[in-house]
């Protein structure tokens, strides 16, 4: 007669837990790499607030992270138009100069109607309007390259901008120009305002909107999306002109601060404007990005900035620092497009 083997069921127990504690540990492993390459910006951002915590005292008070804010909101306006551009496959290389432009030009109004602050504010926008339909055209009727297009415009308005003020700035301009880019609403400037008010806007229109939907299919395949009813020309037109008016608000704030207008003003932003962009996850090659990636960009760049200038370091090891942690968080976001794929 066989034994029985009385510590079997115990064996068996113990094993079938084990096995349980291995599946939930590798679950659980899983998840973790999975949130983290989901979030791998995210990641970055809290790793570089860490260190500037950790070395400075003044990076994480109020103050600082107001002028953060105030900082990042002309570069948020000309990098959400970018955004819109770059998803169609384009580019916009001259919002730089159109704030120039737009500035110059609101400066120049507001010194000879001293009393109406709204004319000027009008005129920025119209200005930046123009250049951007000027763009529009040229790209989605006669089938410039965006690059060239715009390369053009960033010249013209450039060379505009310092015949507007025959060739210096405008100063001697009235107090109550400055009013729009220094006065505070429930403890914000305005500028911060209309940046959280643009991003969250925009935000809800690409995502929930037809509008938004359109554009991305114009930026993933543009022939695919002209058969599909999609009008390829009234998107990309659509696209720039956006991007004109946001520069041209974006120079009425940089001149309003200053209370001047200067022909140079918004020489190089538009560097910045795509560096936000892409570092945010958005494909040059159009039909993948977002709004708050965009954000979440601009705010890596304007932290990184805020934090050197706190811990003294040289305006030139500074370039070199941002053009290193660009490229690296492009690569972070490859590899997690990458993994993500797999």
């Amino acid at each position: 007669m066989l034994g029985t083997d009385k510590d079997a069921p115990v064996r068996e127990a113990a094993g079938a837990s084990s096995l349980r504690t291995k599946r939930m540990s590798n679950i659980s492993g899983a998840s973790v790499r999975k949130l983290l390459i989901n979030n791998a910006m995210i990641v970055v951002m809290l790793l570089v607030i860490a260190f500037f915590l950790y070395r400075s005292a003044r990076f994480g008070t109020v103050e600082n992270l107001s002028t953060i804010l105030i900082a990042a909101a002309p570069f948020a306006l000309i990098a959400l138009g970018q955004t819109l551009v770059i998803l169609t496959g384009g580019i916009d290389l001259s919002v730089g100069s159109v704030i120039a432009l737009s500035a110059m030009a609101a400066a120049l109004v507001a010194k000879n109607n001293p009393n109406q602050l709204w004319l000027a504010l009008v005129t920025a926008m119209l200005v930046g309007l123009a250049a951007g339909a000027i763009n529009g055209l040229v790209v989605a009727r006669l089938n410039v390259p965006p690059f060239i297009a715009t390369l053009g415009m960033l010249t013209l308005a450039s060379g505009l901008a310092y015949v507007v003020g025959d060739g210096a700035p405008i100063n001697g301009l009235p107090a109550t120009f400055g009013a729009f880019a220094n006065t505070e609403v429930l403890g914000l400037k305005i500028p911060v305002i209309l940046m959280i008010v643009f991003v969250v806007g925009l935000a809800l229109v690409m995502k929930r909107t037809v509008y938004g939907m359109r554009v991305y299919a114009v930026g993933g395949n543009r022939h695919a999306a002209e058969i599909a009813g999609v009008k390829s020309r009234s998107i990309l037109f659509s696209v720039y002109m956006i991007s004109g008016v946001l520069a041209g608000l974006s120079g009425l704030m940089l001149a309003s601060r200053v209370v001047s207008g200067a022909p140079n003003l918004g020489a190089g932003y538009e560097l910045d404007a795509i560096a936000a962009v892409v570092i945010g996850g958005a494909s040059l090659m159009g039909g993948r990005g977002s709004i708050w990636g965009t954000a979440l960009g601009l705010l890596l760049i304007q932290t990184l900035n805020n934090g050197l200038d706190l811990l003294i370091v040289p305006a030139y090891w500074q370039d070199v620092i941002k053009g290193i942690l660009i490229v690296a968080a492009v690569g972070v976001d490859v590899w997690a497009n990458a993994r993500r794929a797999s």
